[in-house]
C-alpha cells in the first residue's frame, strides 16, 4: 500500500446547495423538535411574547427559535450567547433544529442580546415550565431530588 499524501484543496466558487451532503441531523435535536412541534411549541411562545414585539420595523428573531437557542446552549454546555450564536452557524443539524436554511443567516449575538433584556423573568420560567412539563408527560425526563443548604457562615479569609 502506497502512502497517501495530502493534497491541497480548491474549494469550487459556487455550489448547489442541493448538492451539499446531508446527513440525518442529531437524534436528539430530531426527537425534541418533533415533541416540540406536537404540542404546539412555536405557536405558545409567539402568543406568550407578543405583547413584547413591535409592529412594524426590523423583523426580530422568532420566539421558538430564540428558545431553541437558549436550549442548544444548555445542552452543548456554551455560557455565552456569543458561543450559542456561533455554534448555531456552524452546524447543519443545529439549523435545521431551528428551522433555518443553508441559505439564511442565523441570528447573532446581539439580537439574542436585544430579545433576553425585552423579556421579563416570568416568560422564560413559563417556557421553561412548558417544556420541562411536557418532557416529563413524554417519559423523557428522569427526576432527582436536589437540596440545598443555604447555611451561613463567617469569612476567616483576613485573618492570619
Amino acid at each position: 500500500m502506497a502512502l497517501g499524501k495530502r493534497k491541497p484543496k480548491h474549494d469550487e466558487l459556487f455550489i448547489a446547495t442541493a448538492n451539499l451532503v446531508t446527513g440525518p441531523g442529531h437524534p436528539f435535536y430530531t426527537k425534541l423538535n418533533e415533541v416540540l412541534a406536537e404540542a404546539g411549541f412555536d405557536d405558545f411562545v409567539e402568543r406568550l411574547c407578543a405583547e413584547y414585539y413591535k409592529e412594524g420595523g426590523r423583523p426580530g428573531i422568532p420566539p421558538g427559535v430564540y428558545f431553541r437557542m437558549l436550549f442548544i446552549g444548555y445542552f452543548e454546555g456554551l455560557d455565552s450567547q456569543r458561543g450559542i450564536a456561533w455554534r448555531c452557524a456552524d452546524s447543519l443539524a443545529l439549523r435545521t433544529f431551528m428551522g433555518i436554511a443553508l441559505t439564511e443567516d442565523t441570528p447573532v449575538h446581539a439580537s439574542m442580546t436585544i430579545i433576553r433584556q425585552r423579556l421579563p423573568e416570568s416568560v422564560f420560567d413559563k417556557v421553561f415550565v412548558f417544556v420541562l412539563s411536557l418532557l416529563q408527560d413524554q417519559g423523557l425526563l428522569r427526576g432527582k431530588a436536589v437540596a440545598i443548604d443555604a447555611t451561613k457562615t463567617a469569612a476567616t479569609a483576613a485573618k492570619k
